[in-house]
């Protein structure tokens, strides 16, 4: 039985019993390669499939999975998901979306077809560890491989929708981990494409090697304010740790403190924030969301002043809008709300403006999540990265504590750079910001 017949029985059996609903199937197959000491360590290959039904009966709402896609499998799910709802609480805002659109990506672009071979994918791994472990003082390379996986999702409802999404990611990583007398630093860096010829073992290895060569000999630095850049890799993820500033789902839960400041505002007027999922140079390239709601670019943040939360369609009714296409739901998981891909406008600053005089670079933040607090913003982590004056590194800086408030820092932008950057995961695109006056512990 095809997969659209496979669905189209479980909807009618929803439909049925008097109630709508949705049904997420996800596909996936992946290779992971990892080397040891010159020799394969880790040849894993997986597939998966997963059948995830939302069903909404008297505005109660139940999910229930399966991974198995016999008949008498799928009736149970059914069944599972009916019950869950008759003992959930009642929920006016969620229901099934009124679409019945059809919505493909297309394979050739976002999932091509590789003619790498699996042999081919281990000698990569292989020459990856043996290339940077060669490398001088380099004690191992604890951390690497490659990696080749293709998902798939497809969305029905009981209102007609049929959607389907297909993407390949191959990628590549390794840590080296250098010890030179009692001084010893581990870095590393990855690359992704969505084509095996795409990867560049030499760059990647030279790359990881220099992280770690150069930040070996740092120290701390006296404590005081700085002016901080967070490197392409850092900035990033900074931003997601704060991400529930956008989220709608947080504002209906009561605990956005951007709930109430829409058209406010909230940061430094050289700053414009968006989300872009159409763009398909990015790995968060998304035709349509979760709930089949098809995605579309939005601006979060224009000129400083907050212009929208994103929104799935159970947030957009509380709150008497529309979805903006950021519905988040798994399988095996209830609604949620998520961003697709980060992008920050380029500013004005050139590179001489932006790297004037002395400011730090952060190029590695640990306890991100331990040490952040989304709702007031605060933030406390430790941080290695170079001090700089005028364009060029005058020490490695390692053993610090940044500390501040994220919504604050937002308000503290000095700078803007003239040049945006995907970091190497391929998830956000952002220039260097050269924030002000950032507290640093030595």
């Amino acid at each position: 039985m095809s997969i659209a017949s496979q669905a189209e029985q479980i909807l009618d059996r929803v439909r049925a019993a008097g109630a709508e609903g949705d049904l997420i199937i996800d596909q996936g197959e992946a290779l992971s390669l990892k080397a040891k000491d010159g020799a394969l360590e880790e040849h894993k290959v997986t597939s998966s499939q997963v059948f995830g039904l939302r069903v909404i009966k008297d505005n109660r709402v139940g999910t229930a999975y399966s991974e198995a896609a016999d008949g008498e499998s799928l009736v149970a799910l059914v069944d599972q998901a009916l019950l869950n709802a008759s003992y959930a609480a009642v929920e006016a805002h969620e229901k099934i979306l009124a679409n019945a659109l059809k919505l493909e990506t297309q394979d050739a672009q976002l999932s091509p077809i590789d003619q790498a071979t699996v042999a081919e994918k281990i000698e990569l791994a292989l020459t990856i560890e043996a290339r940077l472990a060669a490398k001088p003082m380099v004690k191992n390379v604890p951390y690497n491989g490659v990696q080749d996986s293709v998902g798939e999702r497809r969305v029905y409802s009981t209102t007609g929708l049929e959607a389907r999404s297909k993407a390949r990611m191959m990628h590549c990583y390794a840590y080296a981990l250098i010890e030179s007398g009692d001084k010893n630093a581990m870095e590393g860096i990855g690359q992704a494409a969505r084509r095996f010829v795409e990867l560049d073992p030499d760059r990647l290895v030279d790359q990881a090697y220099q992280n770690t060569f150069d930040i070996l000999q740092g120290a701390a630095i006296p404590s005081g304010k700085y002016d901080v850049i967070f490197d392409e890799e850092i900035l990033p993820s900074l931003f997601n740790v704060f991400s529930m500033m956008f989220s709608g789902k947080s504002a209906k839960d009561g605990v956005n403190p951007m709930r109430d400041k829409l058209g406010e505002e909230i940061a430094d007027s050289k700053l414009t924030v968006r989300d872009l999922p159409l763009d398909t140079d990015g790995f968060g390239y998304a035709l349509f969301d979760d709930e089949g709601t098809p995605a579309q670019a939005l601006c979060l943040i224009k000129e400083g002043a907050l212009s929208s939360l994103i929104h799935n369609s159970m947030t957009a009714s509380y709150f008497n809008s529309a979805s903006t296409g950021h519905g988040t739901r798994g399988p095996r998981s209830t609604l949620g709300v998520g961003l697709h891909q980060l992008e920050i406008d380029a500013g004005t600053a050139d590179d001489a403006a932006l790297h004037a005089g002395a400011y730090l670079v952060v190029t590695d933040l640990t306890g991100l999540h331990s040490g952040a607090n989304p709702i007031s913003g605060e933030f406390s982590f430790g941080a290695s990265g170079y001090l700089c004056r005028d364009g060029v590194r005058v020490q490695p800086v390692r053993g610090i504590t940044v500390a501040g408030n994220f919504y604050e820092l937002l308000k503290r932008i000095a700078l803007i750079g003239s040049e945006q950057h995907w970091n190497w995961a391929r998830s956000a695109k952002m220039p260097s910001i050269r924030f002000a006056d950032l507290s640093v512990s030595g």
